[in-house]
């Protein structure tokens, strides 16, 4: 199970730390991703990391604001984002792939999801 938290209503300009905890598989063994859903948009990538942290990928948009981290002994995946604008308001997941990729359809994990919104 992936349990996304740490979402909520946030101004222009503010700061939100999502967390992802993962049981039920062995999450060291695992790529994360966060993706988000805005309403009436199909789900898109925001972020990924490797299983063992050492790399990451992030969507064009987020680039400079967003930073994925993930901690192997919590089993628990990150996402801090900062400068937040209002086109960022979406229902965010977080994934878990086996093959390093940003393509929803390669992650056969996913968590509930966490509302974030930020008024203008």
């Amino acid at each position: 199970q992936l349990q996304a938290s740490g979402g909520g209503l946030v101004q222009a300009g503010g700061s939100l730390r999502l967390s992802c905890a993962v049981s039920g598989i062995t999450f060291s063994s695992f790529h994360m991703g966060w993706f988000r859903q805005a309403p009436g948009k199909e789900r898109e990538f925001v972020a990924a990391i490797t299983w063992g942290g050492g790399s990451t990928s992030n969507a064009d948009s987020v680039k400079g604001r967003f930073a994925i981290s993930r901690d192997n002994a919590k089993n628990t995946v990150y996402l801090q984002m900062n400068r937040l604008k209002p086109e960022d308001t979406a229902v965010y997941y977080c994934g878990a792939s086996m093959r390093w990729t940003r393509d929803t359809r390669e992650y056969p994990y996913w968590g509930r999801g966490t509302q974030v919104t930020v008024s203008s």
